[in-house]
């Protein structure tokens, strides 16, 4: 009889996470918990610690203290491939594509390093290229692309290692507000169409505001505030940590 497939895990939770850098703490007591099917936003002012707690999160950095788990499973201490393999990925502030190979050959690398097999890589990429408009370009090297495509396809060989948790770090970073809009269509459809949870590092607010359920606030390594958005966007202390102690409640739009 064929071998049954692991359930899929549910959440990815940070436990009083802490991490410093010699004397300096980047993150102190941070906690959060991502559930599948969800797209939560992580945002905060510049130095917050946002990519740090994803770097966490993804295995790229070991917490000074404090805990990662999938489901009650403990990840702390494992290697960002043993992360991958787990079903979390990542895109990152740099696309970070291999420019000399194809697209399609950047999905597939992707796969084969999240434990997939050859055909499920190839067949994987291929339907996500489809999804996402961009099979056209698949024979194409990454050396060639165009800012907003690669943008795209980093968010596409994230998703071809088949993830329960995609952990996109500032994707709209340099677009316009046209390639804005189509890529929020793309991240919110991404919880339903590939079965798993989101967590969206992003300054775009018209992005936040229009994909997330929910957004968590760092703010000098600690976290600050979580909460729907229209809350958060309320929350005097969020307006404080960008706009300073002087900030009325005009004053930030996002």
């Amino acid at each position: 009889m064929p071998a049954t497939a692991a359930p899929r895990p549910e959440s990815l939770h940070a436990q009083g996470v802490d991490v410093a850098f010699g004397g300096i703490k980047a993150l102190t007591r941070v906690s959060l918990s991502l559930q599948r099917g969800q797209v939560m936003g992580l945002i905060g002012p510049n130095g917050a610690g946002k990519t740090t707690l994803v770097n966490v999160l993804t295995g790229f950095q070991a917490p000074s203290a404090g805990r990662v788990l999938l489901d009650d499973r403990p990840l702390t201490g494992m290697k960002a491939r043993d992360h991958a393999r787990a079903g979390i990925a990542r895109s990152f502030q740099a696309a970070r594509l291999f420019r000399d190979l194809t697209v399609r050959e950047n999905l597939v690398v992707a796969g084969l390093g999240a434990g997939l097999t050859r055909r499920e890589a190839q067949d994987g990429a291929d339907d996500i290229l489809d999804w996402i408009g961009c099979a056209p370009i698949a024979g194409l090297t990454c050396d060639g692309l165009s800012y907003g495509d690669e943008r795209r396809i980093s968010i596409a060989r994230a998703m071809a290692m088949r993830p329960a948790f995609a952990l996109l770090d500032e994707p709209a970073s340099g677009m316009n507000e046209t390639e804005c809009a189509r890529l929020m269509a793309v991240i919110s459809a991404l919880p339903e169409r590939f079965d798993c949870g989101v967590l969206l590092i992003e300054h775009n607010m018209t992005v936040i505001m229009g994909v997330c359920q929910r957004i968590h606030v760092l703010d000098g390594g600690r976290s600050l505030a979580e909460d729907t958005p229209a809350e958060v966007q309320a929350d005097p202390a969020v307006r404080r940590a960008y706009l300073g102690e002087k900030a009325e409640a005009t004053d930030l739009v996002i």
